[in-house]
């Protein structure tokens, strides 16, 4: 299995965007950032299998994670470092809005 993943120096701010701009998407980053690097399985969302491998596949192509075949199981992970290198901070501020929308 192939599996794309922007270069580093391709992934663009309006595909970063637009793939958080989902609340599905935004609550799965969240959670990927919290727990680490796991099975797609592991982050629990309210939609069936194929939504859920739908918005993983946005994401990943979009740049904002990473997959890897680990025998059966995919696992992923944030790209946070190339993230960091193209949009210094944009993640920070993004997934920390949610904290702010309740605070105010």
């Amino acid at each position: 299995m192939t599996l794309y993943h922007p270069p580093r120096d391709q992934i663009r701010l309006e595909d970063v965007l637009a793939a958080l701009g989902h609340p599905i998407r935004l609550q799965m980053v969240r959670t990927l950032r919290t727990q680490g690097e796991c099975p797609c399985s592991a982050v629990h969302v309210d939609v069936t299998k194929s939504t859920a491998t739908h918005h993983w596949r946005v994401l990943r192509e979009a740049g904002v994670v990473c997959q890897r075949p680990e025998g059966r199981t995919l696992l992923t992970s944030l790209r946070s470092d190339d993230l960091g290198t193209r949009f210094p901070g944009l993640m920070d501020v993004i997934l920390s809005s949610e904290a702010a929308e309740l605070t105010a």
